[in-house]
Parts: C-alpha cells; sequence; structure tokens
C-alpha cells in the first residue's frame, strides 16, 4: 500500500518514481474497448496518477455517420482529466485488485462492448474484461470511461466542425451540453482546448460561445478576462492532496 500511495503521490507533484534499476515506475491504469457495431469501433485509453494520458480510437468497418455530416476522424492524441477523476479510477481498480472481484457477470444481458481493464505498477497486476459487470464499481467505472472517451471524440468531432462547418457548430454543442448534463459524456478538461478556441472564437455563433463557457465552467476553468483562464481545483499544486484524501493514503506517505 505504501508504494502505491507513494507513486501516486510523486505523479501527482510530477515527479518521476525510480527503481532500484533507475527506471521509472509509477501506476498506469489502461483500458481497451471494441465494439463493432459502433464508430468509433474500438479504442484504448491510457492514464497516469496525475490525470495525464493518452487517447487513440480506430473507426472500425461499422455504419456511416447517418445523420451526421461530417464523420469524426480516428482519434491519436495526449490527454488530461482531473486529478479527482484520476484517483477514484485507480482507488476504485486497486480496491478490486485486493478483492478479487469477479468482472463478467455471464448474464444474458444487451451487449455493450467489451471493456478489458488493467493496472500495473509497482504493487502488482490486475486486470478485468467484461461486457456487463454484476460488481457496481466495476460496471459503473466501465461507464464513466466510456463517457470520457465519447467526450474525446466529442471534442475531435468539434474542431473537424470548425474547420469545415462552422454552422454545424450550433447543435453539436447542444447535444454535448445536453449529453454532459444527462452524464453521457465526462470530463470536460480533455477537451478544454476546442472549447476555450470556441469561447473566444467572434466568428462561431454566440450560443455556440456561451455553451462552450458552460462546460468550461463545469470543467473547473475560471474566467480571467477575455482570452485568459486557469483551472480551479484540479491543479496539480491540489493534486497531492486530493489523491491522499480519495485514495485513503494519508498517514501512510
Amino acid at each position: 500500500m505504501k508504494w502505491f500511495c507513494l507513486a501516486l503521490a510523486l505523479a501527482a507533484l510530477g515527479l518521476p518514481l525510480r527503481g532500484e534499476v533507475g527506471s521509472a515506475a509509477e501506476p498506469l491504469f489502461q483500458v481497451d474497448y471494441s465494439n463493432p457495431g459502433l464508430i468509433p469501433a474500438s479504442w484504448t485509453l491510457t492514464l497516469h496518477p496525475d490525470g495525464s494520458g493518452h487517447f487513440r480510437s480506430e473507426r472500425g468497418d461499422g455504419a456511416g455517420a447517418g445523420s451526421r455530416r461530417i464523420e469524426t476522424p480516428d482519434v491519436d492524441r495526449e490527454i488530461q482529466v482531473s486529478a479527482e477523476f484520476a484517483a477514484r479510477v485507480f482507488q476504485t481498480a486497486q480496491r478490486k485488485k485486493l478483492s478479487r472481484s469477479q468482472c463478467e457477470s455471464r448474464l444474458k444481458v444487451a451487449f455493450q462492448g467489451w471493456k478489458k481493464l488493467r493496472l500495473t505498477g509497482p504493487g502488482g497486476e490486475w486486470s478485468c474484461e467484461f461486457n456487463y459487470s454484476q460488481d457496481k464499481e466495476i460496471q459503473a467505472l466501465g461507464e464513466s470511461l466510456m463517457a470520457v472517451a465519447e467526450t474525446i471524440v466529442e471534442g475531435a468531432r468539434l474542431e473537424l466542425l470548425l474547420r469545415h462547418d462552422r454552422l454545424g457548430l450550433d447543435s453539436e454543442m447542444e447535444y454535448l451540453v445536453e449529453a454532459e448534463a444527462a452524464g453521457r459524456v465526462q470530463q470536460m478538461e480533455a477537451i478544454r482546448e476546442i472549447l476555450e478556441r470556441l469561447a473566444d472564437d467572434p466568428g462561431v455563433m454566440e450560443r455556440v460561445r456561451k455553451r462552450a463557457r458552460v462546460l468550461l465552467a463545469k470543467a473547473g476553468v475560471r474566467e480571467q478576462g477575455v482570452g485568459s483562464r486557469e483551472w480551479g481545483v484540479g491543479n496539480r499544486s491540489l493534486a497531492s492532496e486530493i489523491l491522499a484524501r480519495l485514495l485513503g493514503c494519508e498517514g501512510v506517505l
């Protein structure tokens, strides 16, 4: 437990954790998702304890964009989620590793897509693959990660619309605000850059700019004047305190 807490604290502060042979070591969480009936059909999200990570998606051979005039391209980029969200992910994975909970329910339920979760680090490894889990925490974790992936894909779509169909941004931003309120997308921090571009762009509709500002506010980004913003809670200066509180590491380090 002490190794786990130490790695998370150092990662939150942006410091490397070195092993005896000098190689970097820290907990790493990864989720691989696949559903050939969706677009994208597969994606991989990796997270570090400080909320930094990487997202990569592949379209697959599913049906076309349907009513959407512009289809989202494959995504391959670095991303950032909040330290609080990352802490909950690592906390849940660590707890399930210790309890050895069964993932797949094997019940006859609708296919939701295969989710393969994996935690690696100094404390050992844990993996879990499921379509639907009767373990409420594992099922909720899978749904949250899918919502983050949807956020990232939507961000890529907004970038495409900004370049090629600015009028289409109106309906897309309306959808995004509604989806965020319903929990279908989470962690607006992951698409902060495009939201800031939309909020500051006089060439897009005012409704689009207002909705972008609403989503930025929910991501904890505070206005500091025109074109100037800063993170609220969730910045690195608070990350170690947040992680310790959420992971029960207080008194361990």
